[in-house]
């Protein structure tokens, strides 16, 4: 099948063309269709399937033909859960729609607010937004809702997460009821099913891939460590490897992105960090030298598991391992991309062998843990093994023990360690103000009169 048999736009296929797309993904060959036909759409799809083309291409199709209402309003709406995700689909409908001259806008937190009341106030189709300052352009009447025809919700299961689905919900609220739309998510279980009998109309389901089918190309590997020295040794080896071009390093918090990344850079690699406490301004240039290959190393937080689309990521290394097992199929889907073969390396002490646990129940394959000739692990031999979990990483450093693995940079700041020797206010897992309470991370700020309500 080809481009041209799923009826697209002339306009839509010719960009198509210079992009050099010629053949479909199974998600676009199956969802395109459905959507062009008027139908709501429920899909399940994995980072790297080009899931992003498939709501595109069809969204774009639904512009070709005017509009009869003169409203400067945003025809097409796509709700994601960071910025990062948000600059992916702007940068994809203005690269499909180029023949089209679609208007699109992007709306995220971290961004100047007379900036975004500019763009809003001109004429546009397409609004990419992340919901809670989108809600909050809402509420003060900043936005012409009246001609949307089609809604999509992009990694429906991460904004559910990170606690936007109350936000979700809202915005649904004020919706023309007349409307399509498309639900994404990496999975369809759950809250997922639930959200979506909600908010959507006899959807028609597509699921592309099982847990267990995807990532084929991603070599998956997995390392015990004993401690953080350990640990830093096994990544400093890791990074000199033959074949290593660029590597994603994901850490637990943002402060330890921070010092990382300040310690690679100490060590001689081009390193630096991505983490939500970042302005927009600094997370676009970062990116933007990793697309460039300016940065070998980007040590990053969950706020990167989504959203970066970059061919040259060879390796993903997780130093810590994510907190929920879904996090880890989205931190290893930056490798591999677009048909290339990737590398997956987890780093483990045994007290985290529960979380290893739920990656493979979740994932349907197991991580042998293998060694590198000099740097086995001897914790598991070790009366030691027995400590409690909080005695992993028992210095006031997390990684700088003696001596310091790289390089001799003075450490910047005093954090005082905490009992379970990370550092205190290093935070939770990075996300948004989620049903526990979490701290959200997409610089949206929180409405004092929003009701905390929950689909569960």
């Amino acid at each position: 099948m080809s481009f041209e048999n799923l009826k697209l736009h002339p306009s839509i296929l010719m960009a198509l063309e210079e992009a050099g797309y010629t053949t479909p993904t199974p998600i676009q060959a199956q969802a395109i269709p459905e959507v062009l036909a008027g139908r709501d759409l429920l899909a399940s799809a994995q980072t790297g399937t080009g899931k992003t083309a498939a709501f595109a291409l069809p969204a774009l199709n639904l512009l070709a033909t005017p509009h009869p209402s003169k409203s400067r309003g945003p025809r097409i709406l796509v709700l994601v859960p960071t910025r990062e995700l948000a600059a992916q689909v702007n940068d994809a409908a203005r690269k499909y729609g180029k023949f089209l001259r679609v208007r699109t806008v992007s709306i995220v937190g971290g961004m100047p607010y007379p900036l975004q009341n500019k763009l809003l106030s001109q004429p546009l189709d397409i609004l990419v937004a992340t919901p809670g300052r989108l809600l909050d352009h809402m509420e003060r009447g900043r936005i012409d809702l009246s001609r949307l025809q089609m809604l999509i919700l992009d990694e429906a299961d991460r904004m559910l997460d990170m606690g936007f689905m109350p936000d979700v919900e809202r915005i649904c609220a004020a919706l023309p009821g007349e409307r399509q739309t498309l639900l994404f998510s990496a999975t369809l279980e759950g809250n997922i099913a639930r959200i979506a009998s909600q908010i959507l109309r006899n959807p028609k389901t597509i699921q592309i891939a099982s847990q267990q089918e995807k990532h084929e190309n991603i070599e998956q590997r997995l390392h015990m460590v004993d401690d953080m020295g350990h640990k830093n040794k096994l990544l400093e080896h890791l990074l000199i490897e033959p074949g290593m071009s660029q590597a994603i390093v994901f850490t637990s918090t943002k402060r330890h992105a921070d010092l990382l990344s300040e310690d690679l850079i100490a060590a001689g690699h081009k390193a630096a960090a991505l983490h939500g406490d970042m302005t927009q301004g600094a997370r676009n240039r970062t990116l933007t030298k990793l697309r460039h290959g300016d940065i070998s190393v980007l040590v990053a937080t969950d706020v990167a598991a989504r959203g970066i689309d970059v061919a040259g990521i060879s390796h993903v290394i997780n130093y810590d391992l994510p907190k929920f097992a879904e996090d880890y199929v989205h931190r290893i889907g930056r490798t591999g991309r677009a048909g290339k073969t990737g590398i997956a390396i987890s780093f483990a002490s045994h007290a985290e062998r529960f979380q290893l646990r739920k990656i493979e129940q979740y994932t349907g394959q197991r991580l042998e843990a293998g060694v590198i000739v000099g740097l086995e692990p001897k914790r598991a031999n070790s009366p030691s093994s027995n400590k409690p979990r909080g005695s992993f990483g028992d210095k006031p450093r997390s990684f700088g023990d003696k001596p310091r693995s790289f390089g001799d940079k003075p450490r910047s700041g005093n954090f005082p360690a905490s009992k379970s020797g990370g550092y205190k206010g290093a935070g939770n897992r990075e996300g948004g103000q989620g049903f526990g309470g979490q701290k959200r991370n997409d610089g949206d700020k929180p409405f004092a009169k929003r009701p905390a309500r929950s689909f569960a």
